[in-house]
């Protein structure tokens, strides 16, 4: 039988990297793209069918998905929307470009990908769209307010698109992890050092005690290897009809939960705490 094809977003390390080299291990045909070149050809020696995809260039989301289609006779069984970046920051010294950009990767890009290839599932009677979200989707954290957004942005698009699909048999899921082992850190540190004036900000003895944990090798509590992801990834692309979310590591089912019961002061005072609300 011919193996179910997969096309996975930002697989040139973390998590991407995971699923792509699980999901193959596993009989799917993975589709492994990346947007630096090197990446790109990194993955081809690794032995995969790997695409440039840039999520901040429709051109690149076309090109990606007609060359796609065309190896794979117009299947697709599955997307994996994990490409994404933070961008940290207290909100009042993000710019209209840095915000407008978080949202380009995580969420317009993310959405034109997947509006092109729910076409060929519809067309084949089946799909799996997996959405992956973060904690930052189910809350927010001080300081990190331009991913918070798109991470609920994406969790409202993707319940509003379960609910437009509901009479197809294309299911969406989202994944929510919390601290997993990846290069996510040091690529927000990155985008933290390009777009934030630290030196003219109220926030700047906050950021210098950030700059100090960032630029450390200790990681979060909690944190789990991305193969945790993979599980649950798994799950949602096999089980015959799969959950809506599916959580990943313990603060992220903790979080699910004090929203529930906990009035908006309360969470907000352990919010504070965990996001290092300026006073830790």
């Amino acid at each position: 039988m011919e193996s179910k094809s997969v096309l996975i977003t930002g697989c040139s390390s973390g998590i991407g990297n995971c699923l792509a080299h699980g999901l193959r291990e596993r009989g799917y045909r993975v589709f492994a793209s990346a947007r630096k070149e090197p990446d790109v050809a990194a993955l081809s020696a690794a032995g995969f069918e790997s695409l440039w995809l840039d999520l901040d260039s429709s051109e690149s989301i076309q090109a990606a998905v007609q060359n796609m289609l065309g190896r794979t006779q117009g299947r697709l069984y599955a997307l994996i929307n994990n490409g994404a970046y933070g961008q940290p920051g207290a909100v009042e010294d993000l710019s209209r470009d840095t915000l407008r950009a978080q949202f380009e990767t995580n969420l317009f890009g993310t959405q034109e990908l997947t509006n092109l290839v729910i076409p060929a599932m519809r067309a084949q009677g089946e799909g799996r769209i997996i959405q992956m979200s973060s904690i930052l989707g189910i809350v927010c954290f001080a300081y990190r307010g331009a991913y918070n957004a798109t991470k609920f942005a994406l969790e409202a698009l993707s319940d509003t698109m379960r609910l437009e699909l509901r009479n197809t048999n294309i299911y969406i899921s989202i994944i929510e992890p919390g601290p997993i082992e990846s290069r996510f850190r040091a690529n927000a540190y990155a985008a933290f050092q390009r777009n934030i004036d630290r030196e003219h900000s109220m926030y700047r003895e906050y950021y210098a005690r950030v700059e100090k944990r960032l630029e450390g090798p200790k990681p979060l509590p909690f944190t789990l290897p991305p193969e945790a992801v993979l599980k649950k990834v798994i799950r949602a692309l096999e089980a015959r009809r799969p959950k809506t979310r599916y959580g990943v590591t313990f603060p992220t089912h903790l979080f699910h939960v004090l929203r529930r019961v906990l009035p908006v002061r309360v969470l907000d005072q352990i919010l504070s705490a965990t996001s290092n609300g300026g006073r830790h």
